[in-house]
């Protein structure tokens, strides 16, 4: 069945907007940071899989440093040609900031669609993960999603605040949070789902008043929250996932636990 008559049986659309541009000073490498190669291929294209496998018939890239390696890359995989969008975030001016730069590329079917939100840094994302967030996002009719992950050592990551009802309340980054907020361990792993016009009416309404003053797309929940909408969140990201890379060392290790991985897959086939 097309794109356009499954969309007129009313099907929503799915886009993904990947964040791709950060330089990645620690990786000790000139390479823009999501090209370091994981079991052999730039980390970001195993994001870009894993969010078509879910559903993905269209994917942005947000990119910066490095842009033109990223699309020469994507430019010589045929099967991705026609699929991936490329725009730029000259400034790197938080996750807000630059997923606004991805709105000329969603804007057009933004009241049909759905918006994955990912990292291009995190090649442990499952197309599972991604479907369980989406299945959830669509049965409550959110407006705005968010897959969490309960870990043991929460430091660094953003905190997930729910309210007393167990709903989801805000999203705290570390260098925000109270000693309280710091003491939680759901936190968030970067996986967001969105309604695309959502999106788009409440990033335009993100400020930068944090301790990175940065525009944080986490702001996102809290105003839709407010507006009255529906947010949610699911524990649905294992812990062994959380991992996204920063410096050489964690590249050995997500590429590792990749390889483990596939040779569990590949042995449950053939037994």
């Amino acid at each position: 069945m097309s794109q356009h008559s499954s969309n007129h049986a009313g099907a929503r659309g799915l886009v993904a907007v990947i964040l791709a541009a950060g330089k990645g000073t620690r990786m000790q490498s000139d390479l823009p940071k999501v090209m370091h190669p994981v079991m052999g291929r730039p980390m970001v294209h195993w994001v870009v899989d894993a969010a078509r496998a879910a559903g993905a018939t269209k994917v942005v890239l947000v990119i910066g440093h490095g842009a033109e390696l990223v699309r020469e890359y994507f430019a010589g995989v045929p099967e991705l040609a026609q699929v991936v969008e490329f725009t730029l975030q000259e400034q790197q001016l938080g996750t807000g900031h630059a997923v606004m730069m991805a709105k000329a590329n969603v804007e057009a079917d933004a009241a049909h669609t759905d918006a994955f939100v990912l990292c291009g840094d995190g090649p442990l994302i499952r197309a599972e993960t991604l479907a369980t967030l989406l299945a959830l996002h669509r049965g409550e009719h959110a407006a705005a999603t968010l897959a969490t992950s309960m870990i043991n050592d929460p430091k660094g990551y953003g905190r997930i605040v729910r309210d007393a009802a167990g709903k989801l309340a805000k999203i705290v980054e570390q260098k925000d949070a109270t000693d309280a907020e710091r003491a939680i361990c759901e936190i968030n792993p970067s996986y967001y789902c969105f309604r695309t016009d959502e999106l788009l009416g409440a990033l335009a309404r993100v400020g930068n008043k944090n301790a990175s003053g940065e525009y944080y797309i986490t702001d996102v929940f809290e105003i839709l929250r407010n507006d009255g909408r529906t947010v949610a969140a699911v524990d649905a990201v294992p812990a062994e996932d959380v991992l996204s890379v920063n410096d050489p060392a964690q590249l050995a290790e997500v590429d590792s636990i990749l390889r483990t991985r596939q040779r569990a897959t590949v042995g449950g086939a053939t037994r």
